[in-house]
């Protein structure tokens, strides 16, 4: 196993962590473990593409650990009434369906996208709002909002992703002349 993989790995371990720790009330320790979850999140994937070690396990376990923390997160922050249950819906809506469509695509043998900027900029945005929830600020729940809006757009815009990378290659060596094109439905 690899550095970034470990590093992936150490992320699942870190959810049981931190539902110990901000089930037991102590809210600033569970924080940290999340912020420490984010941080593994920022250097698996910065050390696996500079040193050449990006693999096929960690393209797949490594937004499934991003969405595990951030579902967790989520529960535990509905369950302690800090978030209301139409935003844990929403989020949960949303992250369900992003790994649903990442094993689907996957088990089918198609090609599946890895984490880019826009998902990364998503997850930070998420970890923002919820450290803005954490610490009780005036505005975290209308950013929350605002943030579960921006995941959205980001959503559809992997499915585009996911559907341009597994698109039906033509056959132009065996089209015959004057042949019209097939046109995707």
């Amino acid at each position: 196993m690899n550095l970034p993989n470990l590093l992936t790995s150490l992320r699942f371990v870190l959810i049981p962590v931190y539902i110990g720790v901000f089930s037991s009330g102590y809210m600033i320790p569970a924080f940290l473990i999340m912020v420490a979850a984010g941080i593994t999140d920022i250097l698996d994937g910065y050390i696996a593409r500079k040193s050449g070690q990006v693999t096929t396990v960690g393209i797949m376990l490594d937004p499934l650990a991003d969405k595990l923390m951030l579902i967790t997160v989520i529960l535990s922050l509905l369950l302690a009434d800090m978030i209301s249950w139409a935003a844990a819906g929403a989020m949960f809506l949303r992250d369900l369906g992003m790994i649903a469509g990442g094993m689907f695509y996957h088990f089918r043998g198609k090609k599946t996208v890895p984490a880019n900027w826009m998902g990364k900029l998503t997850t930070i945005l998420f970890y923002s709002a919820i450290m803005f929830i954490f610490f009780d600020a005036s505005f975290a729940k209308s950013y929350l909002w605002a943030v579960i809006g921006f995941s959205f757009i980001t959503s559809f815009m992997y499915i585009a992703l996911f559907k341009a990378l597994n698109k039906p290659e033509v056959d132009v060596l065996h089209k015959q002349e004057g042949e019209p094109e097939k046109k995707e439905a």
